[in-house]
Order: C-alpha cells, then structure tokens, then sequence
C-alpha cells in the first residue's frame, strides 16, 4: 500500500511540474525611453559662494551611509541611533518579517500534507438501526488509531500564482523598509540643518535687535533735546517692534525641530538633550552624483515598492483564472481499528484507502468570471500608479537638480551682499571716527548687515537641503550596502 501512495504522488509530483501555471508572466515595466530629466541641458557643476565648485558626476557610487558625505560626527550618532530606535523603521521592518514568514507558510502548499489521529470512543449498538428488533442492544468500546496524506496537484497553478503573490509581498514590505530608513535618514539632517538655520538666524536677529535698541534710545534723546522731530522715534519703535515680533516665531521652529529630531530618534521631548550643530560644521560634498533615468527605476525604493505591488496584482490574475479550472487533490488514509486496545496492533485491525478527488467549477453566477475580471482591473490600476509614481520620481529629481543650480546662484549673491554690507559698515565706521557721519547711520549700516546674513544663512541652509533632497531623490544608495534590510532568520 505504501508503494501506492509513494508511486502516486510522484506521478502527481511529475504532473505538477508539467502543468502550466494560467494567468500573466510578471514582466517588469520597462523605464521611459529619456536620457536626461530636464528640458535643455542639465546642469553638470555649480559654484558655491566660496568659489567651490561641486560637480555633478555620472557614476559617482552614492554610499548607503550617505550623509557622512557632510563630515559630521554628531550628525553620523544621532543617525546610527535613529536606525535603532526609531518606531516607524522598527514597525516597517516587523511587517517584512511578517511577510517573510507568510510566505514561508505559503510554501507549505507543495509538500504533502500528513495528519495523525487516535479516537476512544465506547459506544451503545441499537440493532433496530439496522432492521433487527428482535436482537438486544449491546453496549462495545472502539479504538481507532490513523493516518491521512493528502497532496494537491497544482495542475493550472494556482497555488504557484499565489505564492508568487506572498514573494511580491516580501519584495513590497522590503522596499518599504528601505524606503522608510530613507526618508528617516533625509528628515534627521534636514531637521539638523533646519535647527542650525534657526540658531543662527536668532543670533543675528537678537543682533539687530540690540542695535535698534540702541538707535531708538539714541532717537529718543535726540527727539527729546529737539534735535529731531517726534515722529522719527515712532518709526524706529515701530521698526524694533516688528523686528521683536520675527523672534518668537524663530524660536518655537527651532524648538519644534529639538522636539522632531527626539521623535526620530525614538525619545520623547523631555529625554532629549538639544544637540548643537552649526551650519559651519557641515561640509557641502565636493561631488554631486547623478544616475541615468533607466537606473533610477531600479534603485529608488518607492517605485521598486509599487513595482512589487504591480507584481502582485499580476499574481493575483493567475489566482483567479486558476479557479476557473478543476482542482486535483491525492489523498489516503492508513490506520487500525479494534474495538479492544490490546489487539490493536494485529493484522486484523489494519484499515486504509486511496483516492483522488477532482472538482470542477460548473455554474457560480458568473463569481469566478467576474472576480477575474476584477483582478485584470487591479493589475490595471497598479500599473498606472507605477507610472505616475516613476513620473513623479523623475519630476522630483529634475526638480532638485535645477533648485541646486539656483542654490548655486542665490548663494553666490548673498554672499555678495554680505561682503557689501560689510563694506559699507567699515566704511561708515571710519567715516564716523573722522567725525563725517553720526552714530544711527552706523546703526543703521550695522542692521544692514545682519539683514544680510540672515538672509545669506537662509540661503545656505537651502543648499544643504537641496542636497539632502538629491540623494533622497537618487535613492540614496542602499544597494552598495550588504544587508541594508536585515532578514528574519
């Protein structure tokens, strides 16, 4: 009997392998036939204020750990630290593991399926259930002691379609893990350049604030002696009120960003020490990377991600179409039966059968048609938002790299307009100490300056932005590092 069952399922397993699994072949979607993601010609260097020039180089290797490109060890610790304990990463990589173990499951399907059972049972016999009134009833024990094997032969492939379906899902949860260590990684260093901004905005801001105060004291005195009219102190009061006004908000968007970067790092507000990192002690990489289009498709994890979810609504085309066809399943059973345990072992108590089961779809009201047509239209609509999300992709790496040519430029005159300021300050100080001009025009000259630097700071914290958005946007190189998604083994 044993020889049956083993001859059989290896016919089934032959049968198996040459039956054709119905439904699409997953292809993957060919990138848009463009070289470059602008109109016009892209740009492939720009001059920061300093005269530096960074280059944006095709095949430049973009490392996992991207942002040590900026020479920040306080910056390289909180991000390690981030990695560990923040939730939305932590959360992201158990539903990876999650998937990987569905999946582990779903292979289950290929093997055969065995089950043991063991019954007691005693038991009250009415012979009038089998026509015999006239014999008494009796009253017996029944052991039963088996084993069923059962297979099912994939024969349309439906059960290959759906494991297919539970890999696309491991593929989806791993791009979002890798997503989502992404985008961690860009928001700590935007915070920590946007922190940086924000403190060194309050201190030239507290710095013109200083001076107005000064000049209105001076106005006042002056307005008082007679020297100038009244209204010449309203306007400076005013000028210094509004300049106070600029201050609080400055100072809630820097104790935002303290309570962010807490957030990201997986502590709450009240355990977080403020870090300080000045926009001086990050360094702008000397090499910009750039990939081609057709890469990019391959590398960011977002459309990887929809990828995945595409290669899912394909499996899930074949599920439905293998169910309009028959279904095959192998099974047997062995075991013993006595209604006395000490003799359940000998020859006479043996029981078995074998067989095979087929069912086949014959009428459902047009279910199973219709639940194919529904997966068809699924496949359909992932597959334009596969598209949407590669023409986003590109609009934002377009994006990026003309707001870096233009970083370039505002930079450039800013840094301009502070050295002019500066000029002119000095200018007016030695005017001053030659007895030429009165002291509110150095005041004034002085405002100028700060007014400048702010805004020279604004623009600088907007270039190390923009460069966190290019690698953000590039995918941010996790393919150069092994391991990037730790597997649950």
């Amino acid at each position: 009997m044993a020889s049956w069952v083993l001859g059989g399922l290896s016919i089934a397993w032959l049968f198996c392998m040459i039956g054709c699994a119905v439904g699409p072949d997953f292809v993957r979607p060919q990138p848009p036939p463009v070289e470059r993601y602008t109109y016009g010609k892209e740009p492939t260097a720009t001059v920061s204020a300093d005269g530096k020039v960074q280059r944006f180089e095709q095949g430049v290797k973009i490392a996992a750990d991207w942002w040590r490109f900026f020479h920040s060890s306080k910056l390289d610790a909180l991000i390690k630290e981030a990695l560990v304990n923040n939730p939305n990463l932590r959360a992201a990589q158990a539903s990876l593991w999650q998937s990987q173990d569905s999946l582990r499951a779903g292979f289950g399907i290929f093997y055969p399926q065995l089950n043991a059972s063991f019954d007691a049972t005693r038991e009250k016999f009415s012979p009038a259930e089998v026509g015999q009134s006239s014999t008494p009833s009796s009253i017996f024990n029944l052991f039963t002691l088996g084993g069923t094997i059962s297979y099912t032969l994939d024969v349309f492939g439906g059960e290959r379609r759906t494991v297919e379906g539970l890999q696309a899902q491991v593929d989806l949860q791993r791009y979002t893990v890798l997503g989502t260590y992404l985008t961690l990684s860009g928001n700590i260093v935007n915070t920590i350049v946007a922190q940086a901004g924000y403190r060194e905005e309050i201190g030239a801001t507290e710095q013109i604030i200083s001076f107005e105060r000064e000049q209105a004291g001076i106005t006042e005195a002056q307005a008082q002696a007679g020297i100038v009219p009244y209204s010449n102190l309203l306007s400076i009061q005013s000028l210094l009120a509004s300049t106070e006004a600029t201050l609080p908000p400055l100072q809630q968007k820097l104790s935002e960003t303290e309570h962010l970067l807490a957030t990201l790092a997986g502590r709450t507000p009240a355990e977080w020490t403020p870090l300080q990192i000045d926009l001086s002690d990050l360094t702008l990489p000397d090499e910009l990377p750039i990939t081609l289009p057709s890469e990019l498709v391959r590398q960011r994890p977002d459309i990887l991600a929809v990828e995945a979810q595409l290669h899912s609504a394909s499996a899930a085309v074949g599920v439905a179409t293998a169910a309009l066809f028959p279904s095959f399943t192998l099974n047997g059973t062995y075991g013993l039966s006595n209604n006395a345990i000490q003799n359940l072992f000998k020859s006479s108590s043996t029981v078995w059968s074998l067989g095979a089961d087929v069912s086949a779809p014959l009428f459902h009201g047009g279910t199973l048609w219709f639940n194919r047509r529904a997966a068809i239209e699924g496949y359909n609509q992932s597959l334009a938002t596969y598209r949407q999300t590669v023409l986003s992709a590109f609009a934002q790496v377009a994006d990026v790299l003309r707001a870096l040519e233009h970083d370039a430029e505002t930079l450039h005159s800013q840094s301009q307009a502070v050295d002019s300021a500066a000029e002119a300050l000095k200018l007016i100080q030695a005017n001053y100490q030659a007895g030429i001009v009165n002291y509110l025009q150095i005041l004034v000259a002085d405002a100028q300056y700060h007014q400048a630097k702010i805004a020279y700071l604004q623009a600088l914290a907007q270039r190390f932005q923009d460069t966190v958005a290019l690698f953000v946007a590039l995918g941010g190189g996790w393919w150069n590092a092994e391991g990037a998604v730790p597997d649950n083994e």
